[in-house]
């Protein structure tokens, strides 16, 4: 059994292409009822994300799986392979690891060090899993990678600090206000900006999200995904006496909040401080605005200074997490090497078991005249004997360093003990020289379902 990996993401895709082989707009679910009926894989992953769309598997010839999948993703999307298989990676054996080790801790997202992957990770994970479409090795290779990503975020600064202007916007606004649940925000604007500003919000659960858009169906489209509400344009200036955080992202060419506007609405508020975020260019917002006493404003430059600097110390920490993946990717491939060996171990403890019961069986009438105890002791004995001549080429067996190693003491144990129902072939789980290798999309290989 083999590791395999097949998808398109940020690296080597559009936007537009990564927009139609989005899983989520089917449903992550309905993917996978599709995938059990290919014959080339036996586990699967699906992880859909906005930058990414993977499927991670367990096959037993990955060129045979590779082709199935690519034209699965084709199917499913509606995308022919002209078109998609371009874009496509594929990764096998260990870069399989290396790529999700890398993907959970942050290492491989756009914004190197972002939390929200490792959450989604597991949620694709725990889909698959509570349908039964993983088995020992991507139920191993997951947690791992779980193990992995919380190590990176414990031990390096990777993960600390905004690194994109919406972002910082609202963890200023948490060294401001702390908890934000009580709290209701207002969006000024509709675009990519005040999108992934809402998002954000949403997700440091923000009291109440407003939206305010010049075109009222794109305002009530952007609150419905937050499940915030839509207010009238017009009164974007009255809103500031019940906010509490105003983020303004439209790109006008005028002036939308003067400083008399603030005024007017620090009166009835009895200096509850107003949080405003001004990230339009130009600049929505007239910065002496700021000089208002309890009125915290901030404009895009800021956060890109605060931004630029997070990301100078993210960096720093890069080559510390990069050797932590590099350390657990060894460990999990120990771990997979010597699956390898278990058939040949399963195989050669029924040979010895089969020996055992074949000498109990021939002595029989010598021990007839033993009482039961003594019978059950005899048993006992003979079974402890046999586990103790096991443990050490068991353990040997295992702790093999590398895949030639394994085959070697695979082999002279099959031929040692002819182990008829277990062949070499059968005892290793091997890749070639060229499996740990990015490779463009290739002929397949005939496959036989192994599930």
């Amino acid at each position: 059994m083999q590791l395999f990996l097949l998808g398109a993401s940020h690296h080597n895709a559009p936007v537009d292409l990564r927009e139609r082989v989005d899983f989520s707009r089917r449903g992550i679910p309905k993917a996978l009822e599709e995938l059990e009926s290919l014959e080339e894989i036996s586990e699967c992953v699906v992880l859909s994300t906005c930058n990414r769309s993977e499927i991670y598997a367990a096959c037993g010839a990955p060129d045979a799986a590779q082709e199935a999948l690519a034209a699965f993703m084709s199917s499913f999307h509606d995308v022919p392979e002209p078109e998609l298989v371009p874009y496509l990676y594929k990764r096998t054996s260990q870069d399989v690891a290396h790529h999700l080790f890398r993907v959970v801790s942050g290492l491989d997202s756009l914004v190197v060090g972002e939390p929200q992957i490792a959450g989604q990770v597991k949620e694709a994970f725990q889909i698959a899993s509570d349908r039964d479409f993983t088995g020992a090795a991507l139920n191993r290779l997951f947690h791992c990678s779980f193990g992995v990503g919380k190590r990176v975020r414990t031990e390096t600064g990777l993960g600390e600090g905004a690194v994109s202007v919406s972002y910082a916007a609202i963890s200023l606004a948490r060294k401001i206000f702390g908890d934000l649940g009580q709290l209701k925000a207002l969006v000024v604007g509709a675009g990519e900006m005040a999108e992934l500003t809402t998002t954000h919000l949403q997700s440091h659960s923000v009291g109440q999200i407003s939206v305010a858009n010049r075109t009222p169906a794109r305002a009530a489209a952007l609150a419905a995904k937050v499940n915030g509400t839509a207010v009238p344009w017009e009164t974007v200036a009255d809103e500031l006496e019940s906010t509490d955080i105003v983020v303004t992202a439209t790109g006008s060419s005028k002036r939308l909040l003067t400083r008399e506007h603030v005024l007017k609405a620090m009166k009835p508020r009895r200096n509850r401080p107003l949080f405003i975020i001004d990230i339009g260019v130009p600049r929505d917002v007239e910065p002496t605005a700021g000089e208002v006493e309890q009125v915290f404003l901030y404009n895009i430059d800021d956060l890109q200074t605060i931004v630029r600097d997070n990301l100078a110390r993210r960096q720093s920490q890069i080559d510390r997490a990069e050797l932590m993946v590099h350390e657990e990717v060894d460990g999990f491939m120990a771990w997979l090497r010597s699956r390898g060996a278990i058939p040949t171990v399963l195989a050669l403890r029924q040979r010895f078991e089969q020996t055992r019961q074949s000498e109990l069986k021939r002595l029989a009438p010598k021990l007839s005249g033993l009482s039961p105890d003594a019978k059950s002791r005899v048993e006992e004995i003979t079974r402890l004997l046999v586990e103790k001549l096991l443990s050490t080429p068991t353990e040997q067996l295992k702790a093999a360093s590398d895949e030639q190693e394994i085959a070697a003491d695979t082999d002279t144990l099959v031929r040692l003990f002819k182990l008829t129902n277990q062949t070499p072939a059968d005892a290793r789980h091997t890749t070639n020289n060229d499996s740990h290798k990015t490779t463009n999309i290739t002929p397949p290989a005939p496959a036989v379902k192994q599930r």
